[in-house]
């Protein structure tokens, strides 16, 4: 497992790929995604620094929004085509965060059937979100021209 420490999500995810396979990071970031079993020692790599605090129960545990967050921050780096689904219904989540990164997510994915999806983060409450919508949307319609 890499150094959580020293390294970047990019590189703690690219180095959880090589260890376990593209597909098994993307299944447990769909599982934890889903509110399935959390895997503590994947979660571990891809929260970095912080994880174990949650892991311990601090600032919402395991079913607190973090480990969504950091499985949506995953799939920036890890990705398989099925995993479309889950980031389109993230956008729904009662965290900004979790909305935020799946507009991220939509937006360096490239997912066209996400841009029906935005059209609501776009009046978000949340600036943030609003923002990753707005560029989530110009990324998507700049590729489509």
């Amino acid at each position: 497992m890499p150094n959580s420490r020293s390294t970047t999500p990019r590189e703690r995810v690219e180095g959880e790929c090589r260890r376990t396979g593209t597909d098994a990071v993307v299944g447990k970031c769909l599982a934890i995604l889903a509110r399935g079993e959390i895997d503590e020692g994947f979660l571990a790599v891809i929260g970095g620094r912080a994880a174990p605090h949650v892991i311990a129960g601090q600032e919402g545990g395991l079913t607190g929004h973090w480990p969504r967050i950091w499985a949506m921050r995953a799939l920036l780096y890890a990705w398989e085509d099925h995993a479309a689904d889950a980031v389109l219904a993230a956008t729904t989540d009662e965290s900004w965060r979790v909305r935020e990164m799946a507009a991220e997510v939509i937006a360096a994915r490239e997912l066209d059937e996400g841009l029906e999806v935005l059209g609501p983060l776009s009046v978000d409450p949340i600036t943030r979100v609003r923002a990753a919508a707005e560029r989530a949307r110009r990324r998507l319609t700049a590729t489509a021209s």
